[in-house]
Order: C-alpha cells, then structure tokens, then sequence
C-alpha cells in the first residue's frame, strides 16, 4: 500500500458554508477506556440474563463476567494504583484521573456485583437445581454423606493443608493470588487465653465441586465447606468459633528488563511466579458476613483501602463451576454443529498445494472447520518430500497443541522449522515456556520474540521446493493458532501462494528473527513502523474524497478502538460526510452521535455464542473499495508496542465475502447493541417488517443447510 503523509483537510459543508470549528481534543469527545472496558461485561452478563441462551451457557455468561472482572483487577486497576503510587498524572484523552477513575471504578462495580450474584443466586442456581444439578450446603448432607467426606478429607485434603494462625512470630501469610482461602476465628479450647484469627489456603490442585455419593442427580459440595466442617482437625486445641471465605486479587502485569535479562525464558518463568505469590495486592474479596474487624485485619495486612474490598454472598473462583459443563446434559448446552471443510481443503497431499497456487482460500472461523485446514495444511507441510523449511508465529497455541506436534513432527523429518513463540503472552507466559522448551528439545529453532515488542501478528509460510523453483505459501490471520480458541472465537484466515505477500512474510521473519532494519513491503503494512499512520492516511485519504463530493464510507470491525489519533480522524471523517460504520466488540472511547462531530458514525457491538475476534476494515470512495484484515485493533499498545499485520485483500471474490460478512453482522437486530452518545448500550430492536435476525446464527444455519 502507498503510504502517505497525515493530512488535515480543510472541511465544509456540501453547500459551501464553511464548518464550525471543533475542538477535536476536547474530553467530552471521548469515552473513559477503563469504564468502557466495564461496559462489556454488562453486555456479557445480560446474555447470563437471556433465557433463549441453555442454562448451562448462561452459567458460562456469568463465570466469564467473573474471570474478565479479575482480569480487569490484575491489569487495569493495577496500573491505576501503580500510576497514582508513582506520582504520574498521565493524562487521557477523556482527561479524568487516575483517582478518580478508581472512584467511578468501584461505583459501577458494586452495582454489576450485586445483579451478577443475584442472576446466580436467585436465577441460575436454582434453575440448575431444578434440572437435577445442584450445590448443596454440607450442613444439608446426611450422616453417611459427611461420613463419606470426613474419610475423603482426612485421606486426600488434610494430608496437603497448612493451617496458619496470625500472630507475631506468625506474619500474614503471602497468599497465592486467586486462591481461595479461609480465616477462621479461633478461641482456646480450655477458655483461657486469648481469641486467634487462623488462616488457611485451599491447594488449587483440589477439585472444588465434589460429587456427593449416594445422590441419584448431579449433587456437589464445595470443597471448602468440607474443610471449614472438618478444620477441627487442623486446629487442635482451638474451638473454631467461624469461618469465612475470603480471596486476594494481586498485581499481574509482567516487569521484564528485557535488555538486562540473560536468559529471557528463564526470567519470565520467575517473574510468573512472582505475580501469583508476591505482587502487590489490588482488592480483596471477602464472604459477605465476615466481621468488620477481621475483615480490617486481612485489608490492612494486604496493604489495602476499604475501596478496595469488595464483598459476596455467592462461591468465589466462580471459574470453578465451568467444569459444570462438561456434564452430559446436552440439552442445557448450545447445540453442537460440525465445522464445514471449505472445497479447497477436501482431499489429501499434494492437493492442498495444489489449490492454494490456482486461487487465494479464504477461511472464517469457527464455521470453517480450522482442523481440516490450518492444522491440516501444516501436518501435510510436515511430511511432504519437497517442504523444506516452515515458519511461524505462536502467540496462544492452547495445550495439547495439534500444530506444536505438526512443527515437532516437521523438525524431526529434517525441516528448517522456525518458531517465533511471543512469551510475554499475558496469562499464557507458562503454557508457553512448556511447549517453547518441547520445540527445542524437538530440533525446532525458537525465537523469542523481538526486544521492547510483542509479538502478536498471526503467520505461517511454507516453503517448498517445486518444478519452478521454490515456492512460498502463505496463511495471515486474525486470530491464533490454537485450536480450543478456533471453536469458540470468530476469526479469519487468509491461504495465498502469491509471490508478493510471499516476500512480505519472509521480511516479517527477518525482522523477528534477524532484527531487521528497514523492511519494506508491498502488500503488508507492520506494526509499529507504518501501521497506525497507515490507518490515519486511509481514514484521511476518505475524508478528502468526501470533501471533493464523493460518496464515501468507512466500515471496520474491531475488539477495541482506543487510539486518539484514529478517533479524531474518524470525527473528521464524519464531519465532511462520510458514513462510519463500526463494529466494534469491546472498549471504544470514540463517542458517536454528537451533533457537528460524529452523527455519521454509528457503533454496534455483538456477543453472543462465539466471542466475536475477527478484525476487518472496509474502505469505499465511490467506485472505489478496498478491503483489509488484520491482527491488530485500533489501540497504541498494537500500533506503537507490538508487532502486527494489515493486508489489503487482493482478490475481489474473498473482499466480496468479506463485505458480505460485515453486511451480515450489521443487520444483527438480535446480539447487536448500538453505542449512544452517552455511553450506554442499547439492544438494537427489528424495524417495523423486519424479522429477528442474528448473525452468529445465520452463519451455523447457513452450514447446516448447505455446508457452506
């Protein structure tokens, strides 16, 4: 692609009249990213609301909202605190302080708190009792039933607990972070002396939801209770007075001197270990009838504020209760539906080559089948004669990785296999560091990633030795190369064996594996040496040709949209004219609908089954379209801190597709929930004589029916 100089073309009306002056830095344009972030999960949790959605699936809803919420705790208001900690008043385009976001923070927490344990607790649960799956309290179990766990404790769990009390020559224990614990309230068995506080962490390699025998339905027991009714034998010579469920959320971001580390693998496998057991603390959860005073001894122990602690009435670790759906109950599950297996890839060997030389493949994901394609491809790659070197980028390759053993399998057959596996992958740092060390031990050489940068562009080239000479085969994507992901995230992948994008990967290699400088590139443009001027110039580019009097639009689909030079290149955009259209699934700080500034931008956003992960853009001025996919949402940390891709679709037939793709997702009235210009998300309704439509859906029914 032509890169070109950002330009700010003067705007006026299509009458003449020269425009209003805006302000485009003013905060009031922008939404806060942290509050928006918040605002997915209200979007999550009202599908644990839906009652179209199988009971089982709307208890997924809520463990996701659950495990995003400590997410957001351990990366977000981490870096707040840090920020407020350090003195540093970044300032934000929406210019509220880092106190103050904190404030707003909470605020809108204790509320989505409090619905998201009643959904559970007054909706789910008993819903789920009502189907034969049930929680039951171990003060309800029979007297052969708490037989039975007594001997399951005092065999399998007491072997393995420390109990803890607090006193001076007892500091408050370094508690492993999201592990479950226990305080108990202890007074002496003879009377004398004084009440103790004992604390107790539950191993995390213990189920949680025990099956309790002798029940004819799905009936478990929390594995803490068993231990709170049986902690006698833990505290001899104490009576326990109480005991109270609490849980400690620390700091997770990764702090790597990446210029003064050795031994990359090496430092990144201790500094995981440091977040889970010695990073700051950044809230504490506590069972809601703790008392205040032990409550006060636990947050002043962690270092915390009383805005800090936030308090339940329902389990905690709610990702526990995941393995909930992994019971035979398949009518409390989303139906399942086979992949389709696009006609390029139906056969074996030399034919998959074959087709991808005559024409580009396009793939969408999960309704193509990624087995039967990706990881298809690459297990032929592996064994065919005439490959000689496969390369590849491994952001979130998943456990029991098909592809890993494709690359071990090449690498053992005396290919030149080469994998540039990002470690800094954050929560995926051990997974990878396990299967990097496997490559290795395999033959595979193992880069890892690129000093100051994450590597986060999703590629594969293969390299094979032809009648013609060599020749390079390639496959970009949105999402990785992770087969579980490929289930349930919504992504694109593109198969060409052109000779341009071919040298593009190869200089995207060299420049992970060799550091290269200068790269150029005809058809890929790479993050962070061009991609976010890029975006600008292509948004710029519009807005001129809709200043000269074409009829222009601008269509993207996207995770996030953050970036405040885009943002203001899309007010631009629409202030000469231009209809915006964006999809954009999660954090958006642009605010549309604002009279003079965005009224032609509109924001929707879907969740539904599949989390929706495909990143698109769509460029038209008048006659003229051109259509993008890529790695990389529109945020600094993928345009100045990482390495991306953004290919310009070449062949017309896949950039008709595309545009197909995003029209169907645009007509969504069902999962579709449009962004008003004061920041709330409204469910978009079907028009008088419209039917219900559902993207997600059409797309599985579309399979079904046809297989295609």
């Amino acid at each position: 692609m032509r890169q070109t100089q950002s330009r700010s073309p003067r705007l006026s009306s299509r009458n003449g009249r020269a425009r209003k002056t805006v302000n485009l830095y003013d905060p009031s344009l922008y939404f806060n990213r942290e509050l928006s972030a918040l605002d997915f999960q209200e979007e999550v949790l009202e599908e644990a609301l839906d009652c179209s959605h199988p009971l089982l699936e709307r208890l997924k809803f809520l463990c996701i909202v659950a495990s995003n919420l400590d997410e957001f705790f351990m990366i977000r208001v981490a870096a707040l605190k840090e920020q407020i900690a350090a003195g540093i008043v970044e300032p934000t385009p929406d210019n509220i302080s880092p106190q103050e976001q904190l404030r707003r923070i909470r605020e809108r927490l204790l509320d989505l708190y409090a619905r998201h344990e009643r959904v559970l607790l007054e909706d789910v649960l008993p819903a789920l009792a009502r189907e034969g799956i049930r929680i039951i309290p171990y003060a309800d179990l029979n007297e052969q039933q708490q037989a039975h766990f007594r001997r399951y404790f005092a065999r399998d769990v007491f072997p393995i607990l420390t109990p803890l009390i607090l006193d001076p020559g007892h500091p408050f224990p370094r508690l492993l972070n999201r592990s479950i614990n226990i305080a108990f309230h202890l007074a002496p068995a003879d009377g004398r002396g004084e009440h103790a506080v004992g604390v107790l962490q539950l191993p995390p390699l213990l189920p949680r939801l025990l099956p309790i025998p002798q029940e004819e339905s799905f009936s478990f027991v929390l594995l803490e209770e068993v231990v709170q009714s049986n902690a006698e034998e833990l505290y001899k010579g104490w009576q326990i007075l109480n005991s109270y469920c609490f849980r400690v959320t620390r700091d997770a971001e990764l702090e790597i001197a990446e210029d003064e580390a050795e031994d990359l693998l090496r430092e990144i496998a201790e500094q995981t270990r440091v977040r889970n057991w010695g990073a700051d603390a950044v809230r504490l959860e506590v069972d809601a009838a703790m008392p205040p005073a032990m409550r006060n001894l636990i947050m002043q122990s962690l270092g915390l504020e009383p805005s800090d602690v936030y308090e339940h009435r329902r389990p905690m670790n709610l990702s526990d209760f995941l393995v909930l759906l992994k019971l035979d109950l398949r009518h409390l599950k989303d139906q399942p539906f086979t992949t389709r297996i696009p006609p390029e890839f139906v056969g074996e060997g030399e034919h998959l080559f074959e087709m991808i030389r005559q024409r580009d493949v396009f793939v969408h994901h999960p309704f193509d089948s990624f087995s039967n394609t990706v990881v298809k491809l690459v297990r032929f790659a592996a064994t065919d004669p005439t490959v000689v070197a496969i390369k590849i980028i491994l952001y979130r390759a998943g456990g029991d990785s098909p592809v890993i053993e494709a690359l071990k399998a090449a690498a053992m057959n005396g290919k030149s296999v080469t994998a540039v596996v990002e470690l800094k992958a954050r929560f995926d740092e051990e997974n990878n560091i396990i299967w990097a060390r496997e490559l290795e031990r395999a033959g595979v050489h193992v880069v890892y990633g690129v000093l100051g940068l994450k590597v986060h562009a999703k590629a594969l080239m293969i390299v094979r030795r032809e009648v013609e000479g060599m020749r390079t085969y390639v496959h970009l994507a949105t999402g990785n190369y992770n087969h579980a992901t490929a289930r349930v995230y919504t992504d694109f992948g593109y198969f060409t064996a052109r000779e341009d994008i071919g040298r593009d990967v190869a200089n995207l290699f060299n420049l992970l594996t060799a550091n290269a400088r200068h790269v150029e590139t005809e058809r890929l443009i790479l993050a962070p040496q061009h991609l976010v001027h890029a975006v600008v110039a292509l948004i710029e580019e519009t807005t001129q040709a809709a200043v000269e009097g074409q009829q222009c639009r601008i269509s993207a689909k996207l995770n996030a949209l953050v970036d405040p030079d885009v943002i203001r290149a899309l007010y631009r955009a629409s202030m000469a004219g231009v209809q915006v259209r964006l999809l954009v699934r999660g954090i958006c700080c642009l605010r549309p609908g604002v009279t003079g500034v965005s009224s032609n931008i509109e924001v929707r956003s879907i969740v539904g089954r599949f989390l929706e992960h495909s990143r698109l853009l769509i460029v038209e001025q008048g006659e003229q379209r051109r259509v993008f996919i890529s790695s990389a949402d529109w945020m600094p940390r993928n345009f100045y801190r990482r390495v991306e891709t953004l290919l310009e679709v070449p062949d017309e037939h896949i950039a008709d597709q595309l545009q197909e793709i995003f029209e169907t997702y645009w007509r969504d009235n069902v999962k579709a929930r449009v962004l008003q210009p004061d920041g709330r998300r409204l469910k978009r309704q079907p028009t008088l004589g419209e039917a219900p439509f559902n993207a997600q859906n059409y797309f599985l029914e579309r399979i079904r029916r046809t297989g295609g």
